[in-house]
């Protein structure tokens, strides 16, 4: 007998029926696979978290799952961190197919977004995340909640929110693994001088979680890329909505700045 382990298990309701979750559920349990959470991850598809000390007992499911024409198993893995938090939510983050490290979200998706970004705050070395969206989407607001969650203190190094701030130093303090840095991208390319951009330069050779809203800006005219991101987070008011930087865009909000 093994440890426990974990798994992601995701089936494709055919034809659904009354009972059909319960035969699932009491077949796993005959099995002595335990079931942690259960949800639905669109209309037609289950997701679960079971685990079990016996790896072999899996592949009895599996085999006795076969047998079933309502059901089909799509999915069954060691739970990544968008499976669990599909289980949580109900749905699915959005991934684009093309560019692995983008994921998008809509605003009746922001707790989606928050849980995505705490767990991505918990862990620990250096992580570059971007954050794209239209003025006053929630992006701040967003990275507030998630380091809450993650029981993370938030810099920002440059910001729009409140009081508009653009630093060139940090006290000792501050400089933490267990603080979140933030960037606006915009602020910093558009308003910033050399002091804030040694500033800058010094955290990002620091092991610890960075993130920048507004990416695309933030690399223009630097030597930072859109490749240097770990991940790049996509945030519209509806689906729909094309993320665009105009320069009325750019340039609002960009009056009483504190520089420190």
């Amino acid at each position: 007998m093994g440890s426990e382990k974990e798994w992601y298990l995701e089936y494709e309701i055919h034809r659904n029926r009354p009972g059909l979750l319960g035969d699932v559920s009491s077949l796993l349990g005959m099995l002595g696979i335990n079931i942690m959470t259960i949800n639905g991850v669109d209309n037609e598809r289950r997701g679960l978290l079971v685990s079990t000390h016996d790896d072999s007992q899996i592949k009895r499911f599996l085999a006795i799952v076969k047998t079933m024409d309502n059901i089909n198993v799509t999915k069954l893995r060691e739970p990544k961190l968008s499976d669990r938090l599909a289980v949580r939510h109900g749905r699915y983050i959005e991934r684009d197919a093309d560019d692995k490290k983008t994921f998008r979200f809509v605003r009746d998706e922001i707790g989606l977004l928050v849980d995505f970004m705490a767990e991505l705050f918990k862990q620990e070395g250096h992580r570059l995340i971007g954050i794209r969206g239209m003025p006053r989407v929630g992006k701040s607001e967003s990275i507030i909640a998630a380091s809450v969650s993650a029981n993370k203190r938030w810099v920002f190094v440059s910001s729009t929110l409140l009081k508009q701030t653009v630093r060139s130093q940090l006290s000792d303090d501050e400089f933490s693994g267990d603080h979140i840095f933030v960037i606006d991208g915009v602020v910093s390319t558009k308003r910033a001088g050399d002091s804030h951009w040694e500033l800058v330069r010094q955290m990002m050779q620091m092991p610890v979680t960075k993130v920048v809203e507004h990416p695309d800006v933030f690399v223009q005219g630097t030597e930072y890329c859109l490749e240097d991101f770990d991940y790049l987070l996509e945030l519209r008011n509806h689906r729909d909505e094309k993320i665009t930087y105009e320069e009325s865009d750019l340039n609002s909000g960009f009056s009483n700045f504190d520089f420190n």
